[in-house]
């Protein structure tokens, strides 16, 4: 048996092995832990809270846009856009029935609450004088109107009876926020140009003082005073457009050839304004017209600046050893600070207004304090006295102010109102019924009567 099993297996040892596979077979433990790792090392991790959900990845590339070329706007179109003044709307219906502004209108106590036109060369005359605010509303309506109100005639009056007495009317315009001492000022230039008076205005008193302007120390000077020549080309150019005719009609009588030598014999004041060619002469050229403006014999002057607490205080300008400029060593407004005051004197007449913003101000307690004794001593009432640990009053303030008369504008009365949103209705801007119901609630809304409210309760939705 033995050898019959030996014989089997050396034949099926002889036999050729043919293997298309060689297996590996590698010793293992009966348990491993290898497989079980692995698949949860690849498995999602437990959500427990918001905190574990998976997070958006930030696309790191930019998705194709077809780039569309776009005008860039040149250097100043932009703010011109913003500071454009439009007077017109041809979409606006004409309203009838309303008079043209004439030399005595604004002086009748019987133009009282009466709507009225500007004429269009007073138009022209006053957006070169930088009359109109961006503020106002005049861009709503056919053609430039304004109610003649109760204070208007009061101010206008003052300033008609200066100038018959040869005599120089100093008012300062105060009042809240949107009350219209703007407007009330551009009414007073209005009745100016009317009666051929020549208007000097500085629109903004924070141009003067907030260092933006170019400015250059005037030599020979004690304190030293300080010149701003390109604002008084600009001046200059805009006094010559709203006053064209009336300078070309008089002579120059003092003579100027250490200024320029462009002037004939027969030469106007015109003529002495255009000499000004270079930002270099224009502070010399209008000390000049001013000197000839106050000589005997000329027509009453009218000098008018918005923003008064702006060239009360210290500017942001400095001197040569780098100390703090007062707004009052300015040479334009030591000009208009002078003749506020009375120390210039207007022998022909004329008046000298100032006009505060409660808008775009700051806090000025000398001047707070001077206009309310001013205001008090005209009204009857007790004169405030100074706060004796208020640190900060300046005394050029009260010298500047002293001399001044108050003129509170304030708001419109029932019947005024009624009549002003009369005119807003026929131009087609207030589509409300006009009864009394609706007056009274557009008046309450608007702080009993307070103009620029009432703009805005009223044509807010018409303003583009």
């Amino acid at each position: 048996m033995a050898t019959l099993l030996r014989n089997a297996a050396h034949r099926w040892c002889a036999q050729p092995v043919t293997r298309r596979f060689q297996v590996l077979i590698l010793p293992r433990a009966p348990f491993s832990t290898t497989t079980v790792a692995a698949a949860a090392a690849s498995a999602p991790p437990a959500i427990k809270s918001r905190r574990d959900l998976p997070k958006k990845v930030k696309k790191s590339y930019k998705k194709k846009t077809n780039a569309v070329a776009v005008k860039k706007p040149n250097p100043g179109e932009r703010k011109a856009f913003r500071k454009r003044i439009q007077l017109s709307n041809n979409s606006a219906l004409p309203v009838s029935g309303t008079d043209d502004l004439g030399p005595d209108t604004l002086t009748k106590a019987e133009s009282r609450g009466s709507m009225v036109a500007l004429p269009d060369q007073v138009v022209d005359q006053l957006r070169a004088l930088e009359a109109f605010k961006t503020t106002q509303t005049w861009g709503l309506f056919r053609r430039p109107h304004f109610l003649v109100r109760g204070e208007t005639v009061e101010l206008v009056g003052n300033i008609q009876s200066a100038a018959a007495e040869k005599k120089a009317f100093k008012g300062v315009l105060v009042g809240s926020k949107l009350s219209g001492k703007s407007v009330a000022m551009l009414q007073a230039m209005a009745h100016a140009l009317m009666n051929g008076w020549v208007v000097l205005h500085i629109p903004e008193g924070q141009d003067l003082t907030n260092g933006n302007t170019e400015y250059a120390p005037i030599e020979g000077t004690e304190p030293i005073q300080f010149a701003q020549p390109v604002y008084c080309l600009k001046l200059l150019q805009n006094t010559y457009k709203a006053n064209k005719a009336v300078l070309e009609k008089l002579p120059v009588q003092k003579d100027w050839s250490r200024l320029t030598t462009h002037l004939g014999q027969n030469a106007t004041l015109a003529d002495l304004v255009l000499s000004a060619k270079e930002s270099e002469y224009a502070w010399p050229t209008l000390q000049a017209l001013w000197t000839e403006l106050t000589q005997p014999g000329r027509p009453p002057l009218l000098f008018a600046l918005d923003g008064l607490a702006h060239i009360n205080k210290i500017s942001d300008y400095r001197d040569p050893s780098f100390n703090a400029v007062h707004a009052h060593n300015l040479s334009l407004v030591r000009m208009f600070v002078d003749a506020l005051s009375g120390k210039t004197d207007l022998p022909n007449g004329g008046a000298i207004i100032a006009a505060t913003s409660e808008n775009n101000t700051h806090h000025h307690p000398s001047q707070e304090l001077v206009l309310a004794q001013l205001e008090a001593g005209q009204t009857g009432r007790d004169i405030p006295q100074p706060d004796p640990y208020e640190r900060k009053y300046d005394e050029r303030v009260y010298d500047a102010l002293k001399n001044s008369s108050v003129l509170r504008i304030g708001g419109l009365s029932k019947e005024d109102g009624r009549v002003l949103m009369e005119y807003w209705g026929a131009s087609g801007m207030l589509r409300s019924v006009l009864d009394s119901r609706t007056v009274a609630e557009k008046w309450a809304l608007a702080g009993h009567g307070i103009v620029g409210e009432m703009e805005r309760v009223s044509l807010m939705t018409m303003r583009m």
